[in-house]
C-alpha cells in the first residue's frame, strides 16, 4: 500500500527508539508504527542482525515495512525483496582479516591486565568486536575492568596502535560500553543505509534514534547532510514527535 505522502521516509533505530534496550516492541508501538506507514515511507535501520531484529520486533519484520536494514544497511531489505549482503571479509579479502586477527591476538598476548579470560576477538559479519579481558569475564569482572581501563586507556592506546598499523584499509574505531571497542570500515556506520535510497526518490529524510550523541551509534546517520535527525529518549517519545510531525 502506498502512503499518502511517500516522498517523506522516516528511519527508526531499534534499542531505546521502538523497543526498551534489549526489549521487544510493544503491540501498542507495532500498531502505530504501521498507522504511521500509511502516511509516510517507513524504514528500519539497526546495528543488530536481522534475527536479533525479528527477536525485537516480530518474525518477518524485513516484509512489514517498505525498507529494512539490519546490521546498519549491510542486510539490506525493500518492500520484503532482498537488496544486498555486504560483509566485512568479502569488503577486506581473507588475507587482510587474517592479518588483523594475527595482529590483534599478539599485542593482547603483551598487554598485563588484572585478569584475562576469553574470546578476545569476536569475528562478525560486519565488524571485529576486540575485547582486551576477554566477553567471557563476569558481570563483577566487567565492571572492574571498566575502571582500570578509564585509569590506563588500554583501549584508547590499542585502537591508536591499529589506525597506525592498519592505516592502509581505512577502518574506523569505535569504543563503546564497558570492555571492548568495534573496528569497521570506513562509513559502514548507519549512514550505509543512505545508498539504498536514492536522493531524487526523497524530498525528506528522517531519523529517530537515542543514541545520537557524538561517539553514539546513531550519532552519524543523525548528522548526516541529507537527513533531518530527532534524539529520542523512548519509544512513547517516538511515538509522541512523530505524532506531532506527521499526524496532526
Amino acid at each position: 500500500m502506498t502512503p499518502e505522502n511517500p516522498r517523506i521516509i522516516a528511519l527508526f533505530d531499534v534499542d531505546g527508539t521502538l523497543t526498551i534496550p534489549r526489549g521487544e516492541v510493544t503491540p501498542e508501538m507495532m500498531t502505530f508504527m504501521k498507522d504511521l506507514s500509511k502516511k509516510i515511507t517507513v524504514g528500519i535501520v539497526g546495528g543488530s542482525d536481522l534475527p536479533k531484529q525479528e527477536e525485537q520486533l516480530g518474525e518477518g519484520i524485513a516484509k512489514v515495512f517498505p525498507y529494512n536494514f539490519s546490521q546498519n544497511g549491510l542486510v539490506a531489505y525493500k518492500n520484503g525483496e532482498l537488496l544486498e549482503i555486504q560483509t566485512i571479509s568479502k569488503h577486506l579479502g581473507e588475507d587482510n582479516v587474517k592479518r588483523i586477527a594475527n595482529w590483534v591476538m599478539k599485542y593482547l598476548a603483551d598487554i598485563d591486565l588484572p585478569v584475562k579470560r576469553g574470546t578476545f576477538f569476536e569475528f562478525r559479519s560486519g565488524m571485529f568486536n576486540i575485547s582486551p579481558i576477554g566477553r567471557n569475564c563476569s558481570r563483577e569482572e566487567r565492571n572492574d575492568y571498566e575502571k582500570f581501563d578509564l585509569a590506563n586507556d588500554v583501549r584508547k592506546k590499542m585502537v591508536e596502535a591499529m589506525k597506525k598499523e592498519f592505516a592502509d584499509l581505512d577502518l574506523t574505531y569505535s569504543i563503546g560500553g564497558q570492555i571492548s571497542f568495534d573496528c569497521f570500515p570506513q562509513g559502514w556506520d548507519k549512514t550505509y543505509c543512505l545508498k539504498f535510497l536514492p536522493e531524487g526518490d526523497f524530498d525528506e529524510v528522517h531519523f529517530f534514534g537515542d543514541k545520537t550523541f557524538e561517539g553514539g551509534n546513531d550519532f552519524e546517520i543523525f548528522t548526516h547532510e541529507r537527513t533531518i535527525g530527532h534524539t529520542v529518549c523512548s519509544p512513547e517519545d517516538t511515538k509522541d514527535q512523530c505524532t506531532k510531525l506527521f499526524l496532526n
